[in-house]
C-alpha cells in the first residue's frame, strides 16, 4: 500500500496536485503549484532531497498488487521539542469513501509513534473539508480551537498525542 514515489509517477502527481476536486480545500502559493510534468518531476526530486535531509517522509499510496499511484501521504515539519510532525495526504477522487485513506493514516500514525517515536502529530485542514475532518476525528485527532494557522486562516488545526508517552 505504501511505496516510494518515483519519477515515473509524475503524471499521477500532476493530477493529484492540479485536479480541482482533489484540491478544493488546498491553498498553495503559486510557487508551490504543480502545473506540468516538469513541475511534478521537480517535486519528486525535492521529496527525495527532503527525505535524505531528514526533513520529511512521503509515500505513494497504491492498491495491493497494483503499482499505480492513487494518492500520497507523508509527514513533515519535524520539531524537536516536543517531538512533533505534520501529516499531509491526498487521494484520487475515484478512491474516496473506500477506507483507503483511513488505512493509510492509521499506518502513518503507527509508524510515527512507534518507529519515529514522535510525541504528537499535527494536521492542518480547511474548516469546510468535512471528509478530512471526519478522517482525522475517526483516527483520534482532537481539534485545537485555541490554535490558528496564521499562513492560511481558513485552516483549523488538529493534534494527536502519542498515548505511550
Amino acid at each position: 500500500m505504501f511505496r516510494k514515489i518515483i519519477a515515473s509517477d509524475a503524471e499521477e502527481i500532476l493530477f493529484l496536485r492540479s485536479d480541482k476536486s482533489i484540491n478544493t480545500y488546498i491553498e498553495r502559493p503559486e510557487s508551490k503549484k504543480i502545473k506540468s510534468i516538469a513541475d511534478a518531476k521537480k517535486m519528486i526530486r525535492n521529496l527525495d532531497k527532503s527525505y535524505e535531509a531528514n526533513e520529511s517522509i512521503a509515500w505513494g499510496i497504491s492498491l495491493k498488487d497494483e503499482p499505480q499511484l492513487i494518492g500520497t501521504i507523508g509527514i513533515r515539519n519535524f520539531s524537536v521539542n516536543p517531538k512533533t510532525a505534520e501529516v499531509g495526504y491526498d487521494l484520487h477522487t475515484e478512491y474516496h469513501q473506500k477506507g483507503i485513506m483511513n488505512e493509510a493514516l492509521s499506518m502513518l500514525i503507527h509508524f510515527s509513534f512507534n518507529t519515529l517515536q514522535l510525541e504528537k502529530i499535527e494536521a492542518f485542514t480547511h474548516v469546510e473539508n468535512q471528509a478530512s475532518i471526519k478522517l482525522l476525528e475517526k483516527n483520534g485527532f482532537q481539534l485545537m480551537k485555541s490554535r490558528k494557522d496564521l499562513d492560511y486562516l481558513s485552516n483549523i488545526i488538529f493534534e494527536l498525542e502519542n498515548s505511550k508517552k
